[in-house]
């Protein structure tokens, strides 16, 4: 089953680490890959690398991305992180596999839509989740499962930055 998580309403990469962690709890093997993530200290990461059955690998940079004129190196990563999800899906080892943010890398043209369709075509038997806002209607129309997080109201709109353990 391919699950997205989608909408500009906070709580999508949390819906889907608590998934990982009710897979983990079950005795499955669990892979995340996060697009436009890395080199930065996420609670979360810090967190899961000292639990076992997960296997994380994160894609980016630390510099936030203009999304009008990405780096070179922004295109590099997401094909990299690319690679790394298509290996993921062809290896037959995971049981829940959670592609974190591939649907802004492709609104924001660092990787391809078909390429996203592309690995929603790979036959595997693990549960997959691709997060993110902005998720296009040809990935709504082929998931099995979308779930649109709805922003009512945040606080980052009072000026509220991110906040260690709560945002990151």
């Amino acid at each position: 089953m391919i699950h997205i998580y989608t909408g500009n309403g906070k709580g999508k990469t949390t819906a889907a680490l608590g998934l990982i962690i009710r897979a983990i709890g079950n005795g499955k093997r669990v892979c995340l890959i996060q697009f436009m993530k890395k080199n930065f200290e996420y609670g979360e990461i810090k967190f899961l690398e000292n639990v076992s059955g997960i296997d994380i690998f994160q894609f980016g940079t630390d510099q936030l991305i203009d999304p009008n004129n990405p780096d070179e190196i922004d295109f590099k990563e997401a094909e990299s992180g690319y690679k790394k999800v298509r290996e993921a899906l062809n290896s037959g080892k995971y049981d829940l596999i959670v592609i974190d943010e591939i649907n802004v890398a492709v609104k924001w043209k660092l990787l391809p839509l078909e390429k996203q369709l592309e690995l929603m075509d790979i036959k595997t038997d693990a549960e997959v989740v691709m997060t993110g806002r902005y998720a296009s209607p040809e990935i709504i129309k082929r998931a099995d499962l979308v779930t649109e997080m709805l922003e009512i109201k945040h606080y980052f709109n009072e000026g509220v930055q991110a906040r260690k353990g709560v945002e990151f």
